[in-house]
């Protein structure tokens, strides 16, 4: 069976993939790109005595094995072979972060690399905002900005079909069970914030003895309250199902349900 010549690359996209591949903290060694490179037949152009970074060594290697073949199918291979998932048994969290930033690129010219190291075609991404609607953005971006864990613990699943709206709604179903758990309360909405935060509060997020002490907890089961509202129907206290939220709304919201859990974390419990 003839071998399908996959299509070319555009230069910034194999710019962009070796620089993610190439880079000097969190990339592969020199020696493994070496081994990467011959392994998918393609020449690696590092010249003895010469100093170039890791990335523009790669990067000039990819781009004149596509120039000299005239498609991207040994570029597909190095990309394979360089995420392929034995590679990371021991670090499936690289695994994913690598692939995520891979996919970004690859997307520009319609392809995925997924979770079993195979590729499938997609749409072609013509814009950055296509991209962000094509890969697992959401996820990165609350480890980036080192989201508490129960976070991801009660809306992984959404996260990684970027549902925003049912991502913030689990994960804000977790942290009222949090407070369930904690305090031995099974009420739900504000009413259990009230048996749990109120004037002869169960659960305490400080000393609760001077006045500044207890207008922050005040503040805080305000702001547990406000969450509340905002995922339920004023009238048949049921959960909001037509709430159309953004990947920078979702970020923002999972931000404060991040924070309201770490107070948690040190809540102390008065009887």
């Amino acid at each position: 069976m003839a071998t399908v010549l996959r299509k070319c690359f555009p230069a910034n996209v194999i710019e962009m993939i070796s620089n993610i591949l190439g880079d000097t903290d969190n990339g592969l060694t020199g020696s493994e790109i070496h081994r990467l490179l011959l392994q998918a037949r393609i020449e690696d152009t590092t010249q003895e005595g010469v100093m170039l970074a890791k990335r523009k060594n790669l990067f000039n290697s990819l781009a004149k094995n596509q120039n000299e073949i005239k498609c991207s199918n040994h570029i597909l291979n190095f990309i394979g072979y360089a995420l392929a998932p034995s590679r990371y048994v021991d670090k499936p969290d690289e695994f994913e972060r690598l692939r995520t930033l891979v996919n970004q690129q690859l997307a520009f010219v319609g392809y995925e690399l997924k979770e079993d190291g195979k590729y499938r075609e997609i749409e072609k991404a013509s814009t950055i905002s296509d991209v962000q609607i094509k890969v697992d953005n959401l996820k990165q971006e609350l480890e980036n900005r080192n989201a508490h864990s129960e976070v991801f613990k009660y809306c992984k699943a959404e996260l990684l079909q970027n549902n925003y709206f049912h991502a913030v709604l689990e994960a804000n179903k977790g942290l009222f069970q949090k407070i369930r758990d904690l305090s031995g309360i099974q009420a739900d909405g504000n009413t259990l914030i009230e048996q749990v935060f109120s004037s002869n509060p169960i659960l305490t997020i400080n000393n609760y003895q001077s006045s500044s002490e207890k207008n922050e907890h005040t503040g805080f089961c305000n702001l547990l309250k406000g969450l509340c509202g905002m995922f339920r129907n004023p009238t048949a206290h049921e959960p909001k199902v037509d709430w159309e939220i953004t990947e920078q709304d979702a970020l923002e919201i999972l931000g404060i349900i991040s924070y309201c859990y770490r107070r948690l974390d040190n809540a102390r419990k008065n009887r």
